[in-house]
């Protein structure tokens, strides 16, 4: 049995792309080969200090508050002090937990708080393996800048990276990213993935046709979609201010909540089309396929992407993608324009510009034979390259058994 310390700044209920790559790759592996402990903070103190989700222990440690949302601007101030101090909490937790359990191997997901944490424990304990999964997308320039704290203690940071035995990376913008903080050793690319057979399973017609009349999806209509943290980043405002280039049955149904809602509100106003957005609040991952199977085209124009695992999610339902190439997303999506050499697998839009968005949808709803090329092409691709299944594969045989073997 080999025994690995989980740092991660969020976990279960609190779901983004990392948290569900945690629990989906863990829950893959063999319970009788790997068990996993995990830190984390708790910020709602209705939640237990101490849980089992799948094939990982979870520790929740850290002050709390009630009814939190885990957003910076939207943290309490108590919450907001525990991830200041989380590098030093986790370290002392992982230290307690490690003369329990003596652990194989740690694994800090994200060059952050947790990173910092982790890198604490691989100072005291250098002959533990020390990986380090890097799933955001943010240019290191922006750290910098927006970050003082980063800037403050660039050295140490850059030692979150140096430190590790191995670095995985979601996408290669994100590998490049490691390799300018200065990494030189070993970096597998691994992407996010999609639970295929749940996303492409077909929805039930009794369950279809009652979202659509809950969300007022009447015939002829053509539904947007995207799935996010409402923060300005993603784009969402863009898709909006695209909206009056398009007809008026084209409406855009947007899943999710953030701090940016209220921002994002007024500029449906002011462009005049808060009758064609949708705004259905928070959906729990396990309900995005319903949303999928009942939208037409999935729009996501974000300006920062360190991969983006809701474009595969779209792919797996098939429905058509438009995204812009920024950063991991162009090792997926190919454009029939861009990547002449490729089978398209969705169209690409410009970073800020509403009138390209519009013209990309356009595009779809004017040729169904390309539009049924291209969601045939990336549904093969998210079968055969971007199952959870062959992820779970990937990091058992390329991190997990070459670090604990060495």
């Amino acid at each position: 049995m080999k025994k690995v310390l989980i740092f991660s700044l969020a976990y279960i209920p609190y779901v983004g792309g990392a948290e569900l790559a945690i629990q989906e790759i863990t829950d893959r592996l063999d319970p009788n080969e790997y068990t996993f402990d995990l830190i984390t903070l708790r910020f709602d103190k209705k939640l237990p200090a101490l849980e089992r989700i799948g094939n990982v222990t979870v520790h929740r440690i850290g002050f709390t508050a009630t009814n939190v949302k885990v957003s910076d601007r939207a943290l309490p101030l108590s919450c907001r002090f525990a991830k200041l101090v989380f590098p030093f909490t986790s370290f002392f937790k992982a230290l307690s937990l490690h003369r329990k359990n003596r652990y194989d191997m740690i694994w800090a997901m994200m060059a952050n708080q947790a990173g910092f944490g982790a890198l604490f424990f691989k100072l005291l304990h250098p002959r533990i393996p020390y990986f380090l999964e890097l799933q955001d997308g943010t240019p290191l320039e922006r750290i910098r800048t927006r970050r003082p704290i980063a800037l403050l203690l660039w050295p140490l940071y850059r030692a979150i990276y140096r430190k590790a035995d191995v670095i995985k990376a979601i996408s290669n913008f994100i590998k490049d990213l490691a390799r300018e903080v200065g990494f030189h050793g070993r970096i597998e690319v691994i992407p996010n993935a999609v639970n295929v057979t749940k996303f492409s399973e077909p929805l039930p017609d009794d369950e279809a046709a009652e979202l659509k009349t809950r969300l007022g999806k009447k015939m002829g209509d053509v539904f947007l979609f995207t799935a996010s943290r409402l923060v300005l980043s993603r784009g969402v405002e863009d898709v909006i201010r695209a909206l009056p280039h398009l007809p008026q049955n084209v409406k855009f149904l947007i899943a999710g909540d953030g701090e940016d809602r209220a921002k994002l509100e007024v500029i449906a106003k002011k462009s005049g089309v808060m009758g064609r957005v949708i705004f259905v609040g928070h959906v729990e991952h396990t309900e995005i396929p319903k949303y999928l199977k009942i939208s037409d085209i999935f729009v996501r124009p974000s300006l920062i992407e360190g991969m983006g695992s809701a474009f595969v999610e779209a792919f797996a339902a098939g429905i058509p993608v438009v995204a812009t190439p920024v950063g991991g997303i162009p090792d997926f999506l190919f454009d029939p324009e861009r990547n002449r050499d490729m089978e398209p697998t969705g169209l690409f839009c410009n970073v800020r510009d509403p009138k390209s968005i519009a013209r990309a949808i356009k595009r779809y709803m004017d040729d169904p034979m390309l539009t049924a090329r291209i969601v045939k092409n990336a549904r093969m691709l998210a079968e055969e390259k971007y199952d959870w299944d062959l992820i779970a594969r990937e990091m058992r045989d390329r991190v997990f058994e070459k670090l604990l073997a060495g």
